[in-house]
């Protein structure tokens, strides 16, 4: 399975010079392909090469390698593009965003990642040293760092290209590396069934509980510097809305990556599999009120899954979703289901056998139960006709 390890340069002054002034070309040089190819159609990587490789190679001095990369550049851009619309991710066929994204070539920014091969990248991971193209030459022996679990990866597996990337004036490589996964524990001893939420952001069937208040305290005390800042309809103010947007989300991902590695942790351990509720589609099947759609409709839920899923894969653990109505409102010991069942949030009181007990918890349970019976319906023994 293919996973992205990101490792910090530490270049010097000289060096980071470089390396910014490498990235202005090879973006300045992408939009030009890019108007090259939205002007003549063209979406062959090998059409356009024959098209724009002359130029690249004397009026932006690039490299025959780094030309090479830009072009490709170029084309997944259009290529992504393409397959968006297609998805209907870029609204329905007439809307203002899809003909604003079809009526102009692809812009890349100053700053823009640029993908990087082993012919003009190299690695020394034992010196934890880079030799990378540069329009000011090649440099040779630039550092880099990074924690050591994925040091190890990338020296082990890396594999296909880096791209170098610019960030909140740091400098960064990020490289795909091809992990083998572990052999998938086809026959679990039981699942863990986990619940999915807001005021807690999951919550699992053997109950633990990953409690989302400091996150929402963390995300109310942004949107009022938000609404602070959208007040004063300034550029600064835009330019800080959007660092802050992407802190947010960095943030957001963070706590993703603790639950999942600890749900898979668990059931690696234990010899058990992972149950989800199939939330696709959830934003259209509930109303909430108004104070409720800020929090439900900018929470990462797929996020928790997707994370939960690779590193499931990795570890050899299995992965099952199950069916998500009612969970929180079914009685796992007698199948009671009702609404009353749960008199608010955080309760859950069977009204005909009377369990009682936190209302994600049993929701996690319910999870888990169903979990059970559709691995036992899809591996059971086929009928016997007749």
């Amino acid at each position: 399975m293919k996973v992205v390890v990101q490792v910090r340069l530490l270049p010097s002054p000289d060096e980071a010079a470089a390396l910014a002034a490498t990235l202005c070309t090879v973006n300045q040089a992408a939009n030009a392909v890019s108007e090259a190819a939205f002007n003549g159609g063209v979406t062959s990587r090998n059409d356009l090469q024959k098209v724009v490789y002359g130029r690249l190679r004397g009026e932006f001095g690039l490299g025959a390698q780094a030309a090479v990369r830009t072009v490709k550049k170029v084309v997944d851009a259009y290529a992504t593009l393409r397959g968006s619309v297609a998805a209907g991710l870029l609204g329905a066929p007439g809307s203002a965003r899809r003909q604003k994204a079809a009526v102009k070539p692809i812009a890349f920014r100053r700053d823009a990642a640029q993908p990087f091969d082993d012919r003009i990248l190299s690695w020394q991971h034992s010196a934890r040293t880079v030799s990378i193209w540069t329009v000011a030459g090649r440099l040779k022996h630039v550092r880099f760092t990074g924690a050591t679990e994925q040091l190890g990866t990338l020296a082990m597996f890396r594999s296909g290209e880096s791209d170098l990337v610019f960030r909140a004036g740091k400098w960064f490589l990020a490289a795909v590396c091809e992990v083998p996964a572990e052999p998938l524990n086809a026959d679990p001893v039981d699942w863990i069934g986990v619940d999915r939420g807001i005021v807690n952001l999951a919550t699992t069937s053997d109950g633990h509980n990953y409690s989302g208040r400091r996150l929402t305290r963390y995300r109310r005390w942004q949107a009022r510097k938000k609404a602070e800042l959208q007040a004063k309809r300034t550029r600064s103010a835009t330019r800080r809305l959007k660092r802050k947007a992407k802190r947010e989300a960095r943030h957001a991902a963070h706590i993703n990556h603790k639950i999942s590695k600890d749900c898979v942790a668990v059931a690696k351990r234990t010899g058990r599999g992972i149950a989800l509720e199939e939330l696709r589609g959830i934003r259209d099947r509930v109303r909430p009120c108004r104070d409720q759609r800020a929090a439900l409709f900018s929470w990462p839920f797929h996020q928790l899954d997707r994370y939960i899923t690779y590193k499931a894969e990795r570890a050899g653990v299995p992965v099952i979703r199950v069916d998500a109505a009612y969970t929180s409102q079914m009685c796992p010991r007698c199948g009671h289901t009702a609404r009353n069942n749960r008199p608010d949030r955080d309760t859950f009181c069977c009204r005909r056998c009377g369990l009682a007990g936190p209302a994600d918890f049993v929701a996690g349970v319910n999870v888990r139960n169903r979990a059970r019976s559709a691995w036992v319906l899809a591996n059971g023994p086929a009928p016997q006709e007749g």
